[in-house]
């Protein structure tokens, strides 16, 4: 990998946006790596979760500003088919079937936030700052809304889009977009403790219907839940967990 470093910390893998001397921002190679590293991901059966991280002292900057100044030269088409790479990354990530940790830092802005957007359970640090910059440049933040109005309500993310307005770790935390919120340098191991005692098949198969709950009529949640449910119960590791749980009690 290029543009991305990764990781292993017991059963976890780390994906780390790794140009911190462009603030991590990303650009049509590293967005593709991205996509790979995430669609890959897939398929490692063993792995519990994936920590989304940035190398440096910003999580990313957003659009790399070399890009910013190709896509001025782009037709419609070729623009076109750019974003549609764009929406293919963070589909990856919303839809990678492990469940997706981001750990943040420093700054977020523009289409960073649709990475954030895209993670499952989000720290970060207290004094991290948040911005959906692109109405200040003449843009709209169009591919990073579908991902962000699945995770916050409108009458949060509208103003925000609309205004440019830089906010704080407080507010993200208070919106939904942030989960949990440390100072300093973040103790990654002590972090994903939370995670330790999940069952690791009991998470994807959560984060799955999920995923699939949000497109759904009624009658298939009907049918999805009850599924579920039932294939769990008779699952080795729902089985294994549930006898445990009751041996203790």
């Amino acid at each position: 990998m290029k543009f991305l470093k990764i990781e292993s910390i017991h059963d976890y893998k780390i994906v780390k946006l790794n140009r911190p001397e462009v603030k991590n921002a990303f650009h049509p190679d590293m967005i593709a790596e991205i996509t790979d590293v995430f669609q890959q991901l897939n398929l490692e059966k063993n792995i519990k979760a994936v920590v989304l991280a940035g190398e440096g002292n910003i999580f990313s900057a957003g659009a790399d500003l070399n890009w910013m100044k190709e896509m001025i030269k782009y037709s419609f088409e070729d623009n076109l088919k750019d974003s549609e790479k764009l929406w293919n990354m963070f589909e990856a990530i919303a839809f990678c079937e492990r469940p997706v940790i981001g750990v943040i830092q420093g700054a977020v802005y523009g289409g960073a936030l649709g990475l954030v957007a895209c993670c499952d359970y989000v720290f970060a640090e207290e004094k991290t700052q948040f911005c959906f910059s692109e109405v200040k440049i003449g843009l709209v933040p169009a591919i990073i809304s579908s991902f962000l109005l699945k995770k916050i309500p409108d009458s949060h993310i509208r103003p925000l889009l609309l205004s440019a307005e830089v906010f704080n770790t407080e507010k993200a935390k208070s919106m939904g977009l942030v989960q949990s919120v440390f100072s300093g340098t973040n103790d990654l191991e002590n972090n994903l403790k939370l995670f330790n005692q999940n069952g690791l098949e009991a998470m994807r198969e959560t984060k799955k219907l999920l995923n699939q709950l949000s497109a759904a009529t009624w009658n298939e949640q009907k049918k999805l839940t009850t599924q579920i449910i039932s294939e769990r119960r008779v699952s080795a590791e729902g089985q294994s967990r549930l006898q445990k749980f009751i041996d203790k009690k």
